[in-house]
């Protein structure tokens, strides 16, 4: 049991000291509310799930990649800055990818309201 409230305790922190993390997780609750409000589909629900949890997954993965090239190397190197890089632009494109997909279930539902 131990393990989990370690890994609940590295989520609450990142949220609470991450403020792209902060931001994915009210795009989240976004996505929830359009979802509900729009009544999309369980299929649509799955995939923006599905979604939801890779960008928050990743944006986890990309604070432990920040704060382990922290741990080793507070200098400016170029390793460090591409490691760094690599783990935000693994965020940028899952977000993207999450983005359209809202996108293009989202906007039908939409067209239909007006």
């Amino acid at each position: 049991m131990r393990p989990f409230w370690f890994a609940v305790q590295g989520i609450v922190h990142a949220a609470r000291t991450e403020r792209n993390m902060r931001i994915h997780l009210i795009a989240s609750l976004l996505v929830v509310v359009f979802a509900i409000w729009l009544d999309t589909t369980t299929m649509e629900n799955l995939l923006l799930f599905g979604w939801i949890i890779l960008v928050i997954s990743l944006e986890l993965l990309n604070t432990a990649v920040e704060r382990t090239v922290d741990l080793v190397t507070r200098d400016v190197r170029p390793l460090a800055k591409q490691a760094k890089d690599v783990a935000a632009g693994a965020v940028l494109v899952a977000s993207v990818g999450a983005a359209v997909t809202a996108l293009v279930i989202y906007l039908p539902y939409l067209l239909a309201l007006v």
